[in-house]
């Protein structure tokens, strides 16, 4: 795989995380339960720590990390609407619309490791996935619960 293109792929995960921060800090600002506000602040600190992890890589590659919104349309609607939608919501939609958005940046995780990433990127991408996930399923697992509450 090319340089370029490796930095290409870095740059379109450092916008899912810089879009995964601002819609998980969104959701923590709108909900009113304290524990769900701690998950979502904690889910956007992993997000910021990712993308300067990112941002690092693409650096060291020499490339210039992006510093503009999602490059795919589909994650970048995802939180968009997220964002908007969120202010009349109770806890129990804010997450379902939450793990919707969640579902995008593991997708885009997906597509990096179909690539052929050279095998040093490949781990922290294989790494920042399982933490994509992790906040997906914790995400699930909270709106399961609101649910049957």
């Amino acid at each position: 795989m090319e340089k370029s293109e490796v930095i290409s792929t870095l740059n379109d995960l450092l916008n899912t995380t810089k879009d995964g921060e601002d819609g998980f800090q969104a959701c923590a600002e709108q909900v009113k339960n304290a524990n769900l506000k701690s998950v979502f602040e904690t889910a956007a600190s992993r997000c910021r720590e990712g993308a300067h992890e990112l941002e690092s890589h693409i650096r060291a590659l020499g490339g210039n990390p992006s510093d503009s919104g999602t490059i795919s349309g589909a994650l970048h609607r995802a939180w968009t609407g997220l964002k908007s939608s969120i202010t009349s919501m109770d806890d129990h939609a804010v997450l379902e619309e939450c793990e919707r958005s969640e579902d995008a940046a593991k997708s885009a995780y997906e597509a990096a490791l179909k690539k052929d990433l050279p095998a040093d990127i490949r781990t922290v991408v294989e790494r920042q996935y399982f933490g994509v996930k992790e906040n997906h399923d914790h995400v699930l697992d909270l709106r399961n619960s609101t649910r049957a509450a």
